[in-house]
Formats: C-alpha cells, sequence, structure tokens
C-alpha cells in the first residue's frame, strides 16, 4: 500500500467521531454502512494512485434502493477537503421505475426532475451532499470519461443459459410444460445441438454441467472497453466461483428457497457469477484482480480497525452487539464471508508500467491495490 493511500485508510478508520462530526454513524451504526465506507474508500485509494484525475464518475448498476451510493457519497462528504479540486458525479443505471423512484428519495430528498426528452438520462438531481446525479437505463448511455463502476449483487440476477454434458454431446438444457401435471414446469435436454450449446461452450471446458451468462458477457465487454479507452476502474461483489461451479441457479421467496420452476414471477431467481467468464470476456482490454473472498478483501480494507472505534465509541449494549451481529454476518465464512467474492477490473498500466528499454532508477514502485493485497499498518 503506497503511503498516500495508507493514510487517506488509516486517518479515515481512526478518526474518532467516525462518519460525520455529530457522530451519526457511531450513535446507530449499522455495519453495511461500513461496507459502503469501505467501497468508497477503494475508490478513493484507485483515484490518488490514478494521480488525482480532476474528475470521475462513480457509475453503480442495479443500485437497489441506493444505499450502497449513500453510504459512499458519505464517505466523500467526509473527505471532502482531498476531493475539493475534482469534479465528481453519479451516474445510476437502473432500469425499475419503482426502485429509482425510492434511490432519488434517499440520495437526493426526492428532489429530481424528469427528462422525457432525454432518451439517454430519464432523471437528474443533486445528493444531499451536493454531488449532480443522473438516471440511465442502459450502461451504453452513460457518457464516456475517466469513471468507477460498481456492480453489487447485480451480475447473479441476470438470465442464464444452462448446459448438460452428454454421451452425445452438449445439450441446452430448457423449461417445458410436464405433460403429466399440466399447470407445472419442468427442465427437459434440448434433443439436438443448440445455436446456444455452439456458441457459449467452450472447447476447453472439463465441467459437466455449465452456466453462461451472454448478457453479463457484453456488461464486462462493454466496461472494460470503457476503461480501456477513458480510465477508471470497476468492482463487482457478488455470489460467485471462479470456473468450478456447475449447478447454481435458484430461487428465493420470503428468505428460504424456493423451487425455480414453481409459481414463476413470484420468487427471487439467481445464479452464482462465473468470474472466469467475466475474466475471458474482458478480452484482454484490461488487468483483472481476483476473485477474492468477500471476508479477506473487507479484512484488507481494514474492517477490523473500523470497528474497534465503532465499538470504543458505542454507549449502550444494544449498540455494540448489533455491531458484532453484523460484523459477523459479513466476515463470517459459513455466512457472508466466503459466499461473496470482490473482482476488480483494471487499465493495465495499474499494475504494470509499460516496457521501456531504460527503466529510470528513481521510478516508485506501484502502489498495491486496495483490498486485493494486505493492509499493513505501520
Amino acid at each position: 500500500m503506497s503511503r498516500k493511500n495508507l493514510t487517506v485508510i488509516t486517518g479515515y478508520y481512526t478518526r474518532r467521531g467516525g462518519i460525520g462530526e455529530s457522530g451519526d454513524f457511531v450513535t446507530s451504526p449499522e455495519i453495511s454502512q461500513v461496507f459502503g465506507e469501505l467501497i468508497g474508500i477503494w475508490y478513493i485509494s484507485e483515484w490518488i494512485a490514478a494521480g488525482k484525475p480532476k474528475a470521475f464518475q462513480l457509475v453503480e448498476m442495479g443500485p437497489g434502493r441506493g444505499t450502497l451510493t449513500d453510504d459512499i457519497l458519505r464517505v466523500f462528504k467526509q473527505l471532502a477537503s482531498l476531493l475539493s479540486k475534482c469534479d465528481v458525479s453519479i451516474h445510476l443505471v437502473e432500469v425499475s421505475p419503482k426502485l429509482s423512484e425510492i434511490q432519488a428519495q434517499m440520495l437526493t430528498g426526492g428532489k429530481v426532475q424528469s427528462n422525457p426528452e432525454d432518451k439517454s438520462v430519464y432523471m437528474k438531481g443533486i445528493s444531499k451532499t451536493g454531488i449532480p446525479i443522473f438516471w440511465y437505463r442502459d450502461i451504453q448511455d452513460v457518457p464516456l470519461g475517466y469513471s468507477f463502476y460498481l456492480a453489487h449483487e447485480f451480475f447473479d440476477a441476470l438470465p442464464i443459459h444452462k448446459f448438460q454434458r452428454t454421451d452425445k454431446g452438449w445439450r441446452e438444457v430448457l423449461v417445458d410444460i410436464d405433460p403429466e401435471v399440466p399447470d407445472q414446469l419442468r427442465f427437459v435436454l434440448s434433443p439436438s445441438s443448440t445455436p446456444a450449446t455452439q456458441n457459449f461452450i467452450q472447447p476447453e471446458e472439463t465441467r459437466d454441467h455449465v452456466e453462461v451468462c451472454p448478457e453479463a458477457g457484453v456488461i464486462i465487454q462493454n466496461l472494460a472497453c470503457r476503461i480501456e479507452k477513458g480510465g477508471g476502474a470497476a468492482l463487482v461483489a457478488d455470489y460467485g466461483h471462479d470456473g468450478t461451479k456447475t449447478d447454481t441457479f435458484r430461487g428465493f421467496r420470503n428468505h428460504k428457497l424456493h423451487d425455480v420452476l414453481s409459481a414463476p414471477g413470484t420468487a427471487d431467481l439467481t445464479a452464482d457469477v462465473d468470474f472466469s467468464y467475466l475474466r475471458k470476456m474482458t478480452q484482454g482490454r484490461t488487468a483483472t484482480l481476483g476473485p477474492i473472498k468477500q471476508r479477506e478483501f473487507l479484512k484488507n480494507m481494514g474492517i477490523d480497525l473500523r470497528l474497534q472505534v465503532l465499538l470504543q465509541n458505542s454507549r449502550d449494549t444494544a449498540t455494540r452487539e448489533q455491531l458484532l451481529h453484523s460484523y459477523d454476518m459479513l466476515m463470517n465464512p459459513k455466512k457472508m464471508g466466503d459466499c461473496f467474492s470482490f473482482f476488480a477490473l483494471l487499465p493495465h498500466h495499474r499494475l504494470a508500467r509499460p516496457d521501456k528499454k531504460h527503466k529510470p532508477e528513481s521510478e516508485s514502485p506501484l502502489p498495491p491495490v486496495a483490498g486485493f493485497s494486505e493492509l499493513l499498518l505501520k
């Protein structure tokens, strides 16, 4: 970790007042807010490593209720003096009208303008901290430029193709009506190879069952092109594996496992993200880091240090218990600690300097990327 990056990170966690001088964060803490803080710090760290560009866009894909962006904005406010000469803007890619309303309420207090004439930006506003926010339906509508991209629990919700290896070669897993129970659906294998089988199965594939998300591939290609041209970085946090798992498609309803084919449209359907596929789909345009387990990433980002500061500032037992419970949820390997992984796209020059015949002796080493290398406190 470079000294500048280390100073920002350690100084931030050990600040006695916590988030905001009023100490709001300490009086009603929620470790999920610390999660957002750490991601905000990661982007600031990469901004410093890039030489503090004069402007950056924070682009979140599928921002949910806007909680994560809200936590990151609080970090940016806390570090306002550091960002004083930087033009920061927020760009949210959201297709749901209902969720965009919830996001607008959380981030701006509902003070937004609809933009029906503009085909790309359908809504805009100013955050409670004074930063402009724009809403889009597609990542391709977001302006090019130095940008930090965020996809938290985004890729796992995209549709997948499923394939099964058979004696006759690869077959696609399809959905059909069960002839014995007419109001129920069932999985069947395609009688022959399908176009998807021919396009999405790699010749070197060793697994017998594979899930492929072509839409994720297209989005990653887009992000890699944007980072290659405009600079920046992308951080992906999701359920996932590195090309090792097979059948991960599942449904959740009321926080319980639910048959994916039962009562379509009433459950949350998800499949683990194949990070090896995402890496492949960058097509070498960017460097990649990870996947690394969530507990390792957060530990490297200094969550233990931040937790100690919050516990020291907690005045009641209930608050302390809530902090420890939430920390356990994020870090316990049997809970979210090992289920979630972090994965990053970065420009090649961020990890390795371009080849030069005569390397200057005075050239300083490139700072390690926060979260993906151990945080050493000096």
